[in-house]
């Protein structure tokens, strides 16, 4: 995802940072210009955006230095790879020291699962020059374009290779599988076998096909491993080209050599050097299929959006493809289908479905001026709606770098396990050397000590190591875009699992956000009458009650009058002549302050109205209070469902609010919520939810909220329609409906109890099964472990954990 361009010689452009004002500017352009290796420089304050000409390769790098000494360093760029040939922790360990080494990168995460860097780098440095120096370790690296809608390695390319692979191996290793292990199962075989055809002839035979099995399908292991080993930085490949590859080497050595060894070691070991490649191809076959199942819900949002769309032009509608489409056309949409890109419906109205949005499987009614997101279906109606974003500035494309950013990032808890991965398979190849050195110091048996060394580098490649976090994150994220939960960082998955506090915003989050007069009760004039005056006093108001006032009056047919001399007071109401009369719209201490005498039975009212949670809002005419109104915005539907919920979690709810504290515990009794804190502006929010604790959620619409949703250690921001990429929050519920609060909960709880399974089987694996490879049990009457039988345990380990992730589809 580069968001900048850089170009050896021809017109560039920079993000800066730190300007403020003119004078900015002028130091900026001054900077450049005075760099030797570009031309032209012009720097716009409103965009913070440098533009200028390349005249020198060495022009950009000259200019982001002129610019930080300057005092106005430019912006970091992000920049996406995708990695080939990755296989286990330690190569992504090596890829990320090697990403992290160069001059100008802060920061390179990889991830095993979907085969992707991520990598923030000074603009001196080409993200060309990121994939350069990642194939020049031996992992071939393209950089991914945003248009291209990559968002994840090629699983199912991968699986369709590695199956061929696998099925080839198995094919040519079989018949020597059977002829030596076949022998030992059944003696008479054995005999009959090496009377009829004879030692030599059969090891010969054995030698052909094992070498065709790892000179052909095997060949990836030796490829990619040996070369890494001779680096210094061995990997998985490398263990298993060090234990397939000795084995061969010393049956060879027998079958051609025989002399060369003594008569009590001259065995054969190409059945296990071919079972070893045939099972770990195996292993990798199902767990490339597995990984393309684990990307499966990003992939089908990537593939939401229609190939072509019917579009206006010259007059008439045409079939073009929508990367033809441009902000401002017009599209008609048919009946049944996908909307191609966000815009706003022209003409028509119908259902719908969202469901790819927002999890809700309800479509929504939409009408002319609604917004339209692509990827979205419609319903029966033909619809005609304006292009308003296309390509990556779409609803859908945000999602999907949402999700990959939340997948690309690393949970606190990979850490430790990229601190042991970091030497797991150089203490692995100690081991082996060990193990054959004691065994050959204890039997004298070259054999023995080759088969302890070879089980040893099997059985502990630590490929289930590396899958066991970035897997789990993949479909868990993917499972939430599913449902609407958006994870903007990856940590937030582990913060939100460890949550014990839940604070709500109340406006826009548990209510609809829209107040709206819910009763008026008069005293000497007629409702409609009262409701006129007071509508057409409040009509220039742009204050969310006098919305709802205008909009009761408007519903019954009202026409409103002109107002002369409107003038607000703040926190009070406001004063207006309508029609010849004086006018006071405001609060009971409004009244009081104009020495208005209020009527008994119209602040009783009020009062009543003010704990049941309405506000009172009070109508004054000449003098002589007439008229008292209830506004209320109602509550969500979901609401007290959403608070039960968390409640039966055992987490505390709160809920902070700017109204009075009557009116606010008026709603928290209705919803359940254990506190209501009142009366808070909205800088005071930062510091009621510092003092809440340190496992907080706050939970806002996202607009009004951004400092609190920045302040608590986790962000919830509720989305509706097309509002999904709210910067302060970690995590966004891309519809209306707070009980996302709680599936969000839930779904992390679930991902991180995945985490900890799959870490347990792989550590634990390993722990318990080095030291039965090494032989350890052996003189205790235990058993040793075969290179063959490493071989499939390694290989359905990583297996086990890709399924075990898996598991996390069927979330609900």
């Amino acid at each position: 995802m580069t968001k900048h361009s850089n170009i050896p010689n021809g017109d560039a452009q920079l993000a800066i940072t730190g300007m403020s004002c003119a004078s900015c500017v002028g130091r900026v352009e001054k900077a450049l210009k005075a760099v030797p290796g570009i031309s032209a420089p012009s720097v716009n304050l409103a965009t913070g955006q440098a533009h200028f000409h390349l005249t020198s390769p060495d022009g950009m790098a000259d200019a982001v230095a002129a610019l930080e000494k300057a005092g106005y360093p430019a912006a970091l760029l992000e920049t996406r790879l995708a990695i080939e040939g990755m296989s286990c922790a330690s190569c992504v360990g090596r890829v990320e020291k090697a990403l992290s080494a160069l001059p100008g990168v802060t920061s390179a995460t990889v991830n095993l699962a979907t085969g992707a860097a991520a990598i923030s780098h000074s603009p001196a440095t080409a993200p060309q020059a990121l994939a350069d120096t990642v194939t020049a370790k031996g992992y071939p690296a393209k950089v991914i374009v945003p248009d291209q809608h990559h968002h994840m390695h090629d699983h199912g390319g991968d699986a369709a290779t590695l199956r061929h692979n696998f099925l080839l191996a198995l094919a040519l290793t079989i018949p020597v599988f059977l002829v030596e292990m076949g022998g030992h199962a059944f003696p008479a075989l054995h005999h009959w076998l090496y009377a009829t055809i004879g030692r030599t002839p059969l090891w010969f035979f054995g030698f052909l096909l094992t070498t065709a099995v790892l000179a052909g399908p095997g060949k990836v292991f030796f490829r990619v491993g040996i070369p890494a080993l001779l680096r210094g930085a061995p990997e998985m490949n490398s263990l298993v080209a060090l234990g397939a590859g000795a084995a061969w080497l010393y049956s060879t050595v027998a079958t051609f050599l025989p002399h060369v060894l003594p008569q009590s070691a001259l065995h054969v070991y190409f059945e296990a050097a071919a079972v070893i490649v045939t099972l770990i191809l195996m292993g990798r076959w199902l767990e490339a299929r597995a990984k393309g199942q684990a990307g499966a819900a990003i992939r089908r949002l990537v593939e939401l959006t229609p190939d072509t769309a019917l579009v206006e032009r010259g007059g008439q509608a045409v079939e073009l493809p929508v990367a033809q489409l441009a902000a401002g056309d017009i599209v008609h949409l048919r009946p049944g289908e996908r909307v191609a890109v966000d815009g706003l419906l022209t003409v028509g109205s119908g259902a719908i479905d969202e469901s790819m949005l927002t999890g809700e499987p309800v479509p929504v009614t939409k009408s002319a001026g609604d917004p339209v997101t692509g990827g979205t279906v419609n319903g029966m109606s033909a619809l005609t709606y304006r292009v308003t974003a296309t390509g990556a500035d779409t609803v859908l494309a945000r999602i999907i770098r949402l999700v990959q950013d939340a997948q690309a990032s690393k949970l606190p808890v990979q850490a430790a396990v990229d601190r042991i991965t970091a030497i797991f398979v150089p203490v692995v190849i100690g081991l082996a050397l060990l193990a054959f050195a004691g065994w050959l110091l204890a039997t004298g048996s070259l054999g023995q000590a080759l088969v302890a060394a070879i089980s040893v580098l099997i059985i502990a490649c630590p490929c289930a190591m590396g899958l066991a976090v970035p897997v789990s994150i993949m479909v868990g994220t993917g499972r939430g875009a599913e449902l609407g939960i958006l994870f903007r960082r990856g940590d937030a998955l582990q913060h939100l699992a460890d949550a014990e506090i839940v604070g709500f915003d109340k406006t826009g989050t548990l209510t609809l956000g829209r107040p709206t007069l819910r009763e008026l009760m008069t005293n000497g004039l007629s409702k409609d009458e009262a409701l006129r005056l007071a509508a057409s006093a409040e009509a220039r108001s742009e204050h969310p009650l006098a919305a709802a006032i205008v909009a009761a009056a408007k519903e019954r047919g009202l026409g409103l009058a002109d107002a002369q001399s409107v003038t607000a007071s703040v926190g009070r109401g406001l004063t207006a002549r309508v029609d010849g009369h004086d006018l006071l719209i405001g609060n009971a201490d409004a009244m009081t302050e104009a020495g208005i005498t209020p009527d008994a039975t119209l602040i009783d009212r009020a009062r009543d109205w003010a704990s049941e949670g309405a506000t009172p809002v009070h109508l004054a005419c000449d003098g002589r209070h007439i008229a008292a109104m209830a506004l209320a915005d109602p509550l969500r539907p979901e609401a007290a469902q959403a608070i039960a919920e968390l409640d039966a979690m055992g987490l505390q709810t709160v809920m902070i609010s700017g109204d009075v504290q009557a009116t606010a515990d008026a709603v928290g009794r209705k919803l359940g919520i254990d506190r209501v804190i009142a009366g808070v502006l909205p800088e005071g929010k930062l510091q009621v939810i510092r003092d809440m604790g340190k496992n907080t959620v706050f939970v806002g619409d996202g607009i009004n909220d951004a400092p609190a949703l920045a302040a608590a250690r986790t962000g919830i921001a509720i989305g509706t329609g097309t509002d999904v990429a709210i910067e302060s929050a970690e995590v966004v519920l891309s519809g209306g409906d707070p009980q996302g609060v709680s599936r969000a909960i839930r779904l992390s709880r679930a991902v991180m109890r995945n985490i900890r399974q799959n870490l347990f089987w792989a550590f634990a694996y390993n722990a318990a099964l080095i030291p039965v490879a090494m032989g350890i049990l052996v003189p205790f009457g235990g058993p040793q472990l075969s290179p063959m039988l490493g071989a499939g345990a390694m290989a359905l380990s990583s297996v086990f954990v890709v399924t075990n992730a898996l598991r996390l589809r069927r979330f609900a």
